[in-house]
């Protein structure tokens, strides 16, 4: 007896050694040292979910847990049967059908899925067209255009999409690169589901507008395209066009003014509000000129230098943009600097000064917002048109480009927001006679992504990063 006692205790505290040594790993179910296993959760799903009488639908368990756990089920139906390997056929009569998997580590874990058991099959699924449509659809080269795929079908069809592009590159989300040469290219999209199914659209790839050191932009107000071209009231500006570039698919953005003016430097409407002298703090084209070291001028009538105050006179301050960014507005430095009366124009102009951006606001007896067009008409001749043809910059072989454009329509004309207006350039950076070719849509946005194009100034500010830009009008590289 005390030997048996003896050899216990010895092989007790040889047992004890080896495991607290890290030995006896010969004998695991003795010395088992690894966390225990346990299951959280069970859940089936069966396809296809809805089956016709005596058809089969394929379940499947997905089983989490911790530690070293069993993912292994046992399947059951409470209608019709089903195989271990979880394949359930359905019951000849229909209904709904209640599928369990049961955790076989622990069977107080389980989950069901619903079949539901018709008296036909339900109807397959299929695709029956792919429409494409990119945004822009005319781009600069290496620019990007967003395209988005609508795909149409009947049941549980897949929307799905594999895009190609005939030049440049598309990748998986539809984002369109163009290449580096201009031309027309096809992008594709085509069914996961069906590839007999695929859609199209094309993106006009043009070259890079040429760059200017002398942009001059004059906005008029409140008329109508079919008021001002080939309208006997405005006899200058018509012969402006015909030596120069016509806009003839171009839409404001808004009634009343102040939201175009915005688009117009902001890319946002930023407010409808008339009346308001709210200043923005908001990405705008002064912002990028400021940063770039690019110098530019507001020439405006009726004020004096660095006036950013509200209206005196002819003058409107919902007319001059510039006056209500917090970057020309909140620093009475870059206001001097930047905001003149319009005499300085003609200053400029003589001394060979004139910068590389002007933004110029008649007063509202100037700009057919108030006077006549014919008083509007003479003005932009006398004030502005006649003393750039003067200019080396206007001359052939110059860098000048004249902007006319009008802020809004008539208010009862609210096409795409402010109704169809005129937008015209002139000079020898200007295809000479041409009128739009392209049926793309331009409105204040694009405007403002190609004044910036056209000084060099990358990342235009809202809608204008994404919008089309004008540079058909331009001469090419």
């Amino acid at each position: 007896m005390k030997g048996q006692l003896a050899c216990g205790f010895v092989a007790s505290s040889l047992l004890f050694c080896l495991t607290a040594c890290g030995g006896g790993s010969s004998h695991p179910a003795s010395t088992s040292t690894s966390a225990s296993s346990a299951i959280s959760s069970v859940s089936p799903a069966c396809t296809p979910s809805a089956i016709a009488a005596s058809t089969t639908s394929q379940c499947n368990a997905t089983v989490k847990g911790s530690g070293n756990y069993s993912s292994a089920v046992a399947w059951s139906a409470s209608g019709g049967t089903i195989n271990a390997s979880g394949l359930l056929t359905a019951p000849t009569s229909v209904g709904n059908v209640t599928v369990t998997a049961t955790s076989t580590q622990d069977i107080t874990k389980s989950g069901t899925a619903a079949v539901t058991v018709q008296t036909s099959s339900p109807p397959s699924s299929t695709v029956t067209s792919v429409s494409v449509a990119c945004n822009p659809a005319t781009v600069n080269t290496s620019g990007p255009s967003q395209c988005n795929a609508t795909v149409k079908g009947s049941g549980n069809f897949s929307s799905a999409v594999t895009w190609s592009a005939s030049a440049g590159t598309v990748n998986a989300t539809g984002l369109f690169t163009a290449p580096a040469s201009a031309g027309a290219v096809t992008v594709t999209a085509t069914s996961v589901q069906d590839t007999a199914q695929s859609g199209n659209a094309s993106v006009t790839v043009q070259s890079q507008t040429v760059q200017s050191k002398h942009i001059v932009m004059v906005l008029e107000e409140n008329t109508s395209y079919s008021a001002v071209v080939r309208n006997a009231a405005w006899p200058n500006l018509n012969n402006l066009i015909a030596n120069g570039a016509l806009a003839t698919n171009y839409y404001a953005n808004s009634h009343p003014s102040i939201g175009d003016y915005f688009m117009l430097t902001t890319g946002k409407l930023l407010t409808t509000n008339d009346s308001s002298t709210t200043v923005w703090n908001v990405d705008n084209i002064a912002r990028h000129m400021l940063a770039a070291n690019i110098p530019f001028r507001i020439y405006a009538e009726g004020i004096p230098q660095g006036y950013v105050g509200g209206d005196t006179g002819l003058y409107m301050i919902r007319h001059n943009p510039f006056a209500l960014l917090s970057d020309i507005a909140g620093n009475p430095q870059v206001a001097n600097q930047c905001i003149w009366p319009f005499t300085q124009f003609a200053t400029d102009l003589a001394n060979g000064t004139l910068p590389e951006f002007s933004f110029i606001i008649p007063d509202i007896a100037d700009d057919a917002h108030s006077g006549t067009p014919q008083q509007a008409d003479s003005w932009l001749q006398s004030n502005v048109v006649i003393p750039l043809s003067n200019q080396a910059a206007f001359a052939p072989g110059g860098d000048g480009a004249l902007i006319v454009d009008f802020d809004e329509a008539a208010t009862s004309n609210t096409t795409h927001g402010g109704g169809h207006v005129v937008a015209a350039f002139w000079g020898p950076i200007v295809k000479v006679g041409y009128t739009q070719a392209s049926t793309t849509l331009y409105q204040h946005q694009s405007m403002l992504r190609t004044v910036m194009g056209v000084l060099g100034l990358p990342n235009p500010p809202g809608a204008a990063a994404t919008a089309p830009p004008m540079s058909e009008f331009f001469t090419q590289y």
